[in-house]
């Protein structure tokens, strides 16, 4: 591809993805390396050592951290993949993909809780930014780290947002560019940042858990349940929504299997990777805390640590920003993605303050992750039955871009919201959070063993593929798609016909873009 051409090309590329339509195939890329590095990017945080620190922090040694962490992430990897395959395929983001099974008004209840969530995400990693930060004036005497510095804070959060704004400001193209610029460098210094730390330092990797409190039998086994949720399993599973709004810009000509190894590997990686390093930091001190890590395992290297290291919260949060602004058009919001941009950056720095006042972190950040897969899990288990098996024949997806006034959708399907409250309900029922209101009355009685990811998948997917099936059953020789409402005559002539409804396909109609 010639300069021009690739001058057109990303010029398309931005003018499809300002509004929610159909990423055509002359502005979808056969390279995969943007995918591995968006993915990575993510990844390559302070946020995922945080994570593997968590596990030791709440009791468990570095075997059984590292078990849950190394086993649990290729299980919940392995989910995100298909969903990265579902947005090659279909061309939409993953809240447009819930209008097939939610309804085409149904859908705003699922977009809604995406918006929000990447919110709680931008802020939770600008917060670990700012501790890192913190940390680093406090080394060289800038600030005292003994005190709030809430001012210092709100200012350095500000210039932070600012920057991951003007990146997500440009769009998919540019955070791509940002990743596989940016990564490169970055993983270098977390390579040496790795030998240094095996090597020089004095890890404990025998550390079996809290001297005269380590864990055994059914405590050991809940407190490894509970981690499983919040960095095993569910950490993949919190990526399901994520994946098809950047997947939908890889062409289909890609063989989907090559799409899902670059994808999942591009995620597994440097969480595992990272994970172990957090892990093992935190024999030593027992903390999660990101700057504690850095500065009393690093001493006078964590300066250059830090000052590249900040780069991972802000590769994890332009994605966030990007998928705040297409959720939020999926709530049929006439506001282009790049001023929602803007807007997300403001709601995510008023709950960045919010975050400077939390005593507990850590606390926080488990229940925050056991509430991400609560819906996550459920909303899953409702799409891959949707869209793997009840329409894994279909190929032309428009109807999921109609307005709602032209749209063939229903606007509401009831079976998709019995099973997602179902299957909320199941997983608060087997959750065992940190705190009260999470702690549901199974986990409880099994003495806090947590298989909440699981009762919500297997709740939401079933009950929905059981209250579908009589329908499906009768369209699928029409190959008409679940979701489309017929009126009664259709619905007559289908049932006694199957294949005679095919010409009346609601799909074959020109699409109006939403």
């Amino acid at each position: 591809m010639n300069q021009a051409q690739q001058g057109s090309h990303e010029a398309a590329t931005v003018e499809v993805e300002d509004v929610l339509q159909p990423i055509p195939e002359s502005a979808r890329t056969t390279k995969l390396s943007g995918q591995f590095w968006i993915w990575a990017g993510a990844n390559v945080a302070p946020i995922n050592w945080i994570l593997g620190a968590l596990g030791i922090q709440l009791g468990l040694g570095l075997g059984d951290t590292l078990l849950v962490l190394i086993v649990g992430n290729l299980i919940g990897m392995a989910g995100f993949g298909f969903f990265v395959i579902l947005g090659q395929r279909t061309g939409a983001t993953g809240m447009l993909l819930a209008r097939g099974a939610f309804g085409r008004r149904g859908a705003y209840l699922p977009a809604a809780i995406q918006a929000t969530i990447a919110i709680g995400w931008s802020a939770v990693n600008t917060w670990v930014i700012l501790d890192l930060i913190l940390a680093l004036f406090g080394m060289i005497g800038w600030v005292d780290p003994h005190e709030r510095n809430i001012m210092v804070r709100i200012i350095v959060a500000a210039v932070i947002m600012t920057v991951q704004v003007a990146i997500c400001y440009r769009g998919y193209r540019a955070i791509s560019k940002f990743e596989r610029i940016t990564m490169p460098p970055t993983i270098l210094v977390l390579v040496g940042m790795s030998i240094v730390a095996w090597t020089q330092l004095d890890i404990n990797w025998s550390y079996a858990g809290p001297a005269g409190a380590v864990l055994e039998g059914l405590p050991r086994i809940a407190a490894m349940s509970s981690i499983m949720t919040v960095i095993g399993i569910g950490w993949g599973i919190g990526w399901f929504t994520y994946a098809p709004d950047y997947s939908r810009f890889v062409s289909r000509k890609v063989k989907p299997a090559k799409l899902f190894i670059v994808s999942v590997l591009g995620q597994f990686l440097p969480v595992v990777w990272l994970g172990i390093l957090g892990a093992s930091l935190a024999t030593k001190n027992g903390q999660a805390d990101p700057g504690e890590l850095i500065v009393s395992n690093f001493g006078s290297l964590a300066i250059p640590v830090i000052l590249l290291v900040i780069h991972g919260p802000i590769a994890t949060n332009i994605i966030n920003l990007y998928t705040f602004g297409v959720a939020f058009q999926a709530l049929d919001v006439k506001i282009s993605r790049r001023k929602l941009s803007i807007i997300v950056g403001v709601l995510s720095m008023f709950a960045v303050i919010g975050f400077m006042f939390a005593e507990d972190f850590a606390m926080i950040l488990d229940s925050w992750l056991g509430a991400i897969v609560a819906w996550v899990a459920t909303w899953g288990g409702i799409m891959a039955v949707h869209y793997f098996i009840f329409e894994r024949h279909h190929k032309d997806f428009s109807y999921l871009f109609t307005d709602s006034k032209t749209t063939a959708l229903k606007a509401v399907n009831p079976s998709a919201f019995i099973a997602f409250f179902a299957g909320i309900l199941m997983t608060w029922m087997f959750m065992y959070g940190g705190v009260p209101a999470l702690q549901g009355p199974i986990a409880t009685a099994m003495g806090g063993v947590d298989f909440s990811w699981l009762a919500g998948t297997v709740t939401s997917s079933v009950l929905y593929f059981a209250l579908g099936y009589p329908r499906f059953r009768k369209r699928i020789r029409a190959g008409v798609p679940l979701g489309i409402r017929l009126d009664l005559k259709e619905e007559a002539v289908l049932a006694e016909h199957g294949d005679a409804c095919e010409d009346k396909h609601p799909v074959q109609e020109p699409a109006r873009v939403a």
